[in-house]
């Protein structure tokens, strides 16, 4: 029983994490490198930090899935001889790892990014923003947790050497995005964004094994991401936030919708309280479904974002396993300009 949980496992994260689904996060605004390439430097200040955390099946698991991810990124003038508009250049790094604790797979992705942001409006209220990626890739796993049965002894245990021939443990491969972004004034105090992104375009050959065929390739992720920031109330101390996010990638696709409420707490608005509900209809094998409810809360401190939020898996719910996935996230602007608002949050 333990040897068949471990291959199964095994091949559920080479599966899940590899071949068919791509990484995500509930809080994809929170992650806004891996969500979009052009959403480099897309921020109300000169600089931008970033971490999310998410543990997933805590309940079911004994070492549950767990996801990290860091993010740096710059926004500075574009230098003209004849600068009639406030284009800007944005350049990022960003980090991620992702571990199955049972047989240490694990994958770890370290990127670049640069985009173009390219005022269209006669106000500087509009923008247009290209921006494209470039990475490299390791996956690991380790072999010494499995067991098969020429290993059984007989009586003790599992003490004999197995005849298994392994592929090697590790191998890293390249990786590409590319992705477009607009974003648009509403009224006075409203703000418009919407943006599509391709990652994995090349399609890279992700298998252990040497002779990989074309049936190992990356599938290529198509997305698309619409969000506003409408208010609520004259003076603008209330707003309502919604977003939506859809990814296919080969026979799957998923879809974020829902939206945040933000409340101010204090006199400039520069403390405030967010929460919101969403939902995550997805499409797999077994057909289109709902598979989990997200809740959602979040508050700013000035120029610090912190944000928390949980899944809640219905298929599980149906079975009563509570199965779910915890995130937390952390962004720092610098140089914050509260008045300018190019990127959505959360």
């Amino acid at each position: 029983m333990k040897k068949l949980l471990l291959i199964t496992l095994f091949l559920l994260a080479i599966c899940q994490t590899g071949i068919s689904q791509d990484k995500h996060f509930t809080q994809f605004y929170a992650a806004p490198l891996s969500l979009n390439p052009a959403l480099t430097g897309a921020m109300e200040g000169s600089y931008r930090v970033g971490a999310i955390y998410r543990d997933q099946w805590r309940k079911v698991l004994d070492h549950p899935i767990r996801t990290f991810s860091f993010f740096a990124d710059l926004r500075f003038d574009a230098k003209r001889k004849k600068k009639s508009t406030d284009d800007a250049i944005g350049l990022g790094i960003a980090f991620f790892n992702d571990k199955v604790s049972v047989i240490d797979f694990s994958t770890t992705q370290i990127s670049v990014s640069l985009a173009y942001h390219k005022s269209i409006g006669s106000n500087n209220n509009q923008y247009l923003t290209a921006g494209i990626q470039g990475g490299l890739t390791q996956r690991n796993v380790s072999y010494a947790s499995l067991q098969f049965h020429d290993e059984f002894d007989g009586n003790t245990g599992y003490s004999m050497p197995t005849s298994e021939v392994f592929p090697g443990n590790n191998f890293a491969y390249p990786d590409y995005n590319a992705g477009i972004n607009y974003s648009s004034d509403i009224g006075k105090d409203g703000r418009f964004f919407a943006g599509a992104a391709i990652h994995h375009f090349l399609q890279p050959k992700i298998s252990f094994y040497d002779n990989a065929g074309d049936g190992d390739k990356l599938y290529s992720k198509y997305s698309a991401q619409i969000a506003a920031n409408l208010p609520l109330t004259r003076d603008n101390r209330a707003q309502i936030h919604p977003r939506l996010l859809v990814a296919m990638q080969g026979p799957h696709m998923q879809v974020n919708a829902g939206t945040n409420f933000r409340f101010a707490l204090d006199k400039y608005a520069s403390t405030a309280l967010n929460f919101g509900a969403w939902a995550r209809p997805v499409r797999n094998s077994d057909g289109f479904g709902l598979d989990a409810v997200v809740a959602l809360v979040g508050i700013e401190l000035s120029n610090m974002l912190i944000g928390m939020s949980y899944d809640l898996n219905i298929k599980a719910l149906q079975a009563s396993q509570r199965q779910g996935a915890f995130e937390l996230s952390l962004t720092y602007l610098g140089n914050y300009n509260n008045e300018e608002i190019v990127c959505p949050k959360f």
